[in-house]
């Protein structure tokens, strides 16, 4: 069931007709995100962690995490990826088990440390990525954070080349963290070569832009999760004033 799972995950990253992921925090809205016609689920760290009532960065225990996975692998029929930063500090092997026991059907890799944000040696992240393949085989759709633009050199020949490289170590898709630029975007996955996810945030181009583009997965990150806790604290603030919060 997991291997069909994965198999449909990785046949629908589509350049040109991406894979949109309004990334879910919790039972109840990845219950949203499927009863709203969308055919998978991704889950963000981020977004789960503060649900957890920890920090991002691997501050959120490894069992807590995966818990949190299997909680919305039960609810929902179509497919999971779950972001799962970067490991954890778990061996391949580990991680694999932990999240096909967790009925994950994909899962985000990160390659800077989340606690330092420094980036990890190209080779020693493809050998990771390899081993994380290697374990999984077909039953996993690997999708790996390229985190150049974010705490590199911010150069495109940086990020081509760790997401080639990351590619060819078994990876199903490459996630550059990419500034929001359409030129950049555009000419970063026609050097890639193979499917590339675009995080959607202010100033993005808009979702027909992005498959114009030849981007295969857009993502929304803790995006979502913050627009709610916003409104919901809206809605907190409205009662501490006398006021109803439906009005």
């Amino acid at each position: 069931m997991t291997t069909d799972k994965a198999a449909l995950l990785r046949a629908l990253h589509v350049p040109g007709n991406p894979l949109v992921l309004p990334n879910a925090w919790d039972a109840a809205s990845a219950r949203a995100v499927q009863e709203a016609g969308f055919p998978v689920i991704a889950t963000g760290s981020a977004a789960v962690s503060q649900v957890l009532g920890y920090e991002d960065g691997e501050q959120t225990p490894v069992a807590e995490m995966m818990a949190a996975v299997a909680r919305i692998t039960r609810v929902v029929d179509v497919p999971v990826t779950a972001d799962v930063e970067r490991g954890y500090g778990l061996k391949p092997a580990e991680l694999v088990e932990r999240l096909l026991t967790a009925g994950a059907a994909g899962c985000n890799l990160e390659d800077s440390d989340p606690r330092t944000h420094v980036l990890m040696d190209v080779e020693a992240q493809a050998e990771f990525l390899a081993d994380v393949r290697a374990a999984a085989g077909p039953a996993l759709v690997i999708n790996a954070r390229v985190d150049t633009y974010l705490y590199g050199d911010r150069t495109r020949e940086a990020a081509v080349t760790r997401a080639r490289r990351y590619l060819e170590a078994g990876a199903d898709c490459v996630y550059p963290i990419v500034l929001g630029d359409a030129e950049e975007i555009g000419a970063l996955v026609s050097e890639v070569g193979g499917p590339v996810n675009v995080l959607f945030r202010p100033g993005v181009p808009d979702l027909a832009r992005l498959a114009e583009l030849g981007v295969a997965r857009v993502s929304y990150g803790g995006g979502l999760h913050r627009a709610a806790y916003e409104y919901a604290r809206g809605l907190i603030q409205a009662i501490d004033e006398g006021r109803s919060p439906y009005e």
